[in-house]
């Protein structure tokens, strides 16, 4: 590639010393860089008098492949370089639904102001399908539930939150802060449908007081499970991050808090063992940490 960069040197001055001052060597060293391109090519590129420097017919074929070869070798170390600049160029994140739209606009945020060369693309899936993106290399990074239960993948927790019940407005638990999770035993809970992360730790609290689900009835996302709530036909469990979206007022909803220790689940970063980006990704989960303070969470990690 010296020999190449040589003789375009030479090509667009068509002067050697002019060459080796553009290449940063010496005319000697920049003759030989030319002459060892010709032999290799097996092709005279420069006609050399004692006044001025000329290309053949097939130097001046060369001399434009020579650019573009060039140029495109210029534009691959410069996109070499911004790949091993931290936070530039694509980044695919993906997040599970029960998380997504109550922790995304705190990281939108973070990502404009603290990132702005970073390409972010957010892919709102469930769990399984998320990690097998995550092990396709489809997806970089993924924001779910923790443990995430695959191998191959390390993970760094960014926070803890409760549960509370949803019950309907006038509910004689709306309101309360001291509900026993026994009480659950008596009230008809109403679920996510299958894949959700929420529904399988929804029905491990239920589990663990001898509470059952109430009938077929199920949902396929948070917004229409509070509604079946505001319909009346049951009760159900939303992350603590999720009520002031989910029961604004007029919403025909309440909320009552367990009594300490609230059940609750743990939310983090998850990647794969062999990225090459998992300093970054340390970075960015302390940078997130920080701003997810301002949420009703318990901060860990």
């Amino acid at each position: 590639m010296a020999q190449l960069r040589a003789f375009a040197a030479v090509a667009d001055t068509l002067h050697f010393r002019d060459a080796a001052v553009v290449v940063g060597t010496s005319q000697p060293a920049l003759s030989s860089a030319v002459a060892a391109l010709e032999e290799t090519l097996g092709a005279q590129l420069v006609e050399r008098t004692t006044r001025r420097v000329l290309l053949t017919s097939a130097g001046e074929r060369v001399a434009r492949h020579a650019r573009r070869v060039l140029d495109a070798l210029d534009d691959l170390v410069d996109e070499a370089e911004s790949a091993r600049r931290p936070f530039t160029g694509p980044l695919h994140l993906g997040v599970i639904p029960t998380v997504a739209p109550y922790t995304l606009p705190t990281l939108l945020r973070l990502v404009r102001d603290d990132y702005p060369e970073l390409d972010l693309y957010v892919h709102e899936e469930q769990t399984h399908s998320l990690l097998d993106g995550l092990a396709s290399g489809r997806l970089d990074l993924l924001l779910l539930a923790l443990p995430a239960g695959a191998s191959g993948v390390d993970e760094i927790p960014l926070y803890e939150e409760d549960f509370t019940l949803v019950v309907p407005e006038g509910n004689a638990l709306a309101g309360r802060s001291d509900v026993p999770r026994s009480a659950l035993r008596d009230l008809d809970m109403l679920l996510l449908d299958e894949g959700h992360c929420l529904r399988d730790q929804a029905l491990d609290v239920c589990r663990e007081v001898g509470a059952a689900e109430a009938g077929a009835t199920r949902a396929t996302s948070l917004p229409t499970l509070v509604q079946l709530v505001a319909g009346g036909l049951g009760v159900t469990l939303l992350p603590e991050t999720a009520i002031t979206v989910e029961t604004r007022p007029g919403s025909q909803l309440a909320v009552a808090h367990f009594a300490a220790p609230a059940p609750s689940r743990r939310v983090g970063l998850v990647m794969r063992a062999s990225t090459g980006r998992a300093a970054e990704f340390g970075q960015l989960a302390e940078s997130l940490r920080g701003a997810l303070a301002r949420l009703p969470v318990r901060i860990v990690g």
